[in-house]
């Protein structure tokens, strides 16, 4: 059996969580998910791995394998790093088994993946355009309109009117919803037009990468705002060739951490089996 534990640095929040894997078996220990909130990444990432330790009843001792993604390659005591497309991916697979495309929705971008049945990415793309599509601008918009991010999903789902914000570029944007405020538009529907306009674009993302009638899972801090995710479902709906279902799971936000977990255990395995023992220092 393999203890791994993943690290996942994003860009405001740092997940980690330990597995043990061993006979066919992926078992999830535990997991912790810290804000940063302009606190030091770093002190978080330790923090965070000593709460899925205690929660999981190891010794650090124990971890055969200590995997980071994000932005947690300067993490002093971890063992391996695995490129954050590359753990979304696989976990996303363990999260939902039958998805084949993936749709990380982070703070700073948003990224279309397509993997192979053993969950392996063949195909991506990212957002080019600047940070109109992402997590940090939706909560800077949200800060505007005094409401709070656990807020947002059921505030753009009741939207009766939506009014899409035209402008890709964040400031623009921004200037756009100023507008709209002073033009009396009340937030459920700036918020749906906001959700329509980033759903907009990940769609496209999705059907540049050739995605048909695969199962979309959604990843990353964004998977869990139900407003994007229902946004998502109609700019699907609407759009030409493709027919997959877009889901999410209450865990997605786990799944750069998970995925980082299952590769470092994948890794150690293999090292052990090569005579190259490899433990965290």
């Amino acid at each position: 059996m393999t203890l791994a534990a993943g690290i996942d640095v994003g860009t405001g929040v740092v997940k980690a969580v330990v597995f043990r894997v061993g006979d066919g078996e992926e078992d999830w220990l535990s997991r912790a998910t810290l804000r940063i909130r302009q606190r030091d990444p770093m002190a978080l990432a330790r923090e965070a791995f000593d709460q899925t330790l205690e929660e999981a009843g190891v010794a650090e001792a124990d971890i055969d394998y200590v995997a980071t993604t994000g932005e947690g390659e300067a993490i002093p005591f971890h063992t391996g790093h695995f490129y954050s497309m590359t753990s979304h991916a696989r976990g996303a697979r363990y999260l939902n088994p039958d998805c084949r495309a993936i749709l990380d929705c982070g703070a700073l971008h948003g990224r279309a993946i397509i993997t192979d049945d053993p969950g392996r990415v063949t195909k991506y793309k990212m957002t080019s355009q600047c940070a109109s599509g992402s997590g940090q601008f939706l909560e800077n918009i949200a800060r505007y309109l005094g409401i709070a991010q656990d807020e947002i999903g059921k505030l753009s789902v009741s939207a009766d009117d939506p009014e899409v914000v035209s402008s890709i570029c964040a400031v623009l944007a921004e200037t756009d919803v100023i507008n709209m405020v002073s033009r009396g538009i009340s937030s459920p529907n700036i918020l749906k037009g906001i959700h329509l306009s980033m759903a907009i674009r990940l769609a496209r993302l999705l059907k540049a990468i050739g995605v048909t009638d695969e199962l979309i899972m959604m990843t990353g801090g964004l998977a869990r705002d139900e407003g994007l995710l229902a946004a998502m479902r109609e700019s699907l709906a609407k759009m030409r060739g493709v027919e997959g279902e877009i889901t999410s799971h209450p865990d997605s936000i786990y799944a750069g951490a998970i995925g980082a977990a299952l590769w470092g255990a994948f890794r150690s395995e293999k090292l052990a089996a090569s005579g190259t023992l490899l433990r965290a220092s």
